[in-house]
């Protein structure tokens, strides 16, 4: 029977030192076999694959989250000098950054991207339905230093229509777009939002939009707050929200009565930026609190802050064991 409050994860998962040690793909398949039965054992209702297959050991500081995407596009030169990185440095599109991704040379098109493949490999080893992500072509963008296009709303929504095909009959339950820089530049909310949208469109499953204010070994990497995204959470045509806010200000969590009943909500009641282990008892307070403020019925999910790939296994285990527990314990009262 399915739980009125369901649980999931967000993204990411640690990697098995045995992946890192031997990344063939045979060790792909059997390291996403693992991240899935841990989450299935622990009992959350909506697991991810843990994106172990974005893992390069030469590009670890955003799990691929960046890298996978554009190294793999048509029009995206990834092999970058110190010119490269100087102008990307001048031009500041994203103040914590200060290496491009890539250099936007020409029209970007799918090159040798290929998420199908990807998703179908999760889907071979999930033993039932799971979530898929999928990096916000606003995100990525942000990234990028253009020498193509001379307008950024040009090169998103050229991203845009990349992922949209990428993201179309993609075989799991449901897709997520995460974005973890608009938060921070909310004056581009009509922007980002027309591009998400564009993916969002083509998805034929249940669409989810992962929002949050970054994560750097345990750092908060950009300013902002909730009340100056409603507007654009609005304008999604996503069908719930998985949103950061157990290390967010208590405030944050008010902003979030002016989100439109249409979509539903899911709160980050695990801190992913800090090691302690929540007890059920702490998330399932919670939970409790954001039920008083946003009114019965309006959670719909519940899930850690963010993906835990900078976690330890044995502490992302146990934190999703205490999510499992309290939404259990909060649901039973």
């Amino acid at each position: 029977m399915a739980q009125r409050i369901r649980t999931t994860t967000v993204g990411s998962y640690p990697i098995p030192e045995w992946l890192a040690a031997n990344p063939s793909e045979q060790a792909l398949i059997d390291a996403t076999r693992v991240v899935f039965d841990i989450q299935r054992q622990a009992g959350i209702d909506l697991p991810t694959d843990g994106e172990l297959y974005r893992f390069d050991l030469n590009h670890p500081d955003t799990n691929g989250m960046i890298d996978y995407f554009v190294r793999a596009m048509d029009g995206v030169r990834t092999r970058l000098g110190r010119s490269d990185h100087e102008a990307f440095q001048r031009h500041a599109p994203m103040l914590f950054r200060r290496k491009a991704a890539g250099v936007v040379e020409g029209p970007v098109g799918e090159g040798g991207l290929n998420l199908l493949s990807d998703c179908e490999r999760a889907a071979s080893v999930a033993g039932g339905d799971f979530k898929f992500t999928v990096t916000s072509p606003y995100m990525l963008a942000r990234t990028l230093l253009d020498r193509h296009y001379g307008d950024f709303a040009q090169l998103t929504m050229a991203i845009a229509e990349v992922l949209a095909c990428q993201v179309a009959g993609l075989p799991c339950a449901c897709v997520q777009v995460d974005e973890a820089n608009l938060p921070g530049n909310p004056s581009d909310g009509e922007l980002a939002a027309a591009a998400i949208n564009t993916v969002l469109d083509r998805v034929e499953t249940q669409k989810a939009v992962h929002l949050c204010f970054g994560n750097y070994g345990g750092q908060v990497i950009q300013k902002g707050e909730w009340q100056a995204l409603t507007g654009f959470l609005n304008a999604l045509r996503a069908d719930h929200l998985v949103l950061e806010l157990a290390h967010r200000p208590p405030g944050d969590l008010e902003a979030l009565r002016q989100v439109e009943s249409r979509i539903a909500l899911g709160i980050g009641v695990i801190d992913v930026k800090i090691n302690h282990v929540e007890t059920p008892d702490e998330v399932a307070a919670r939970i409790e609190r954001a039920e008083k403020v946003l009114g019965p019925g309006r959670v719909a999910w519940v899930h850690p802050d963010c993906g835990s790939w900078m976690l330890k296994r044995s502490v992302a285990d146990r934190k999703i064991e205490a999510l499992v527990k309290g939404r259990d314990r909060y649901l039973a009262v």
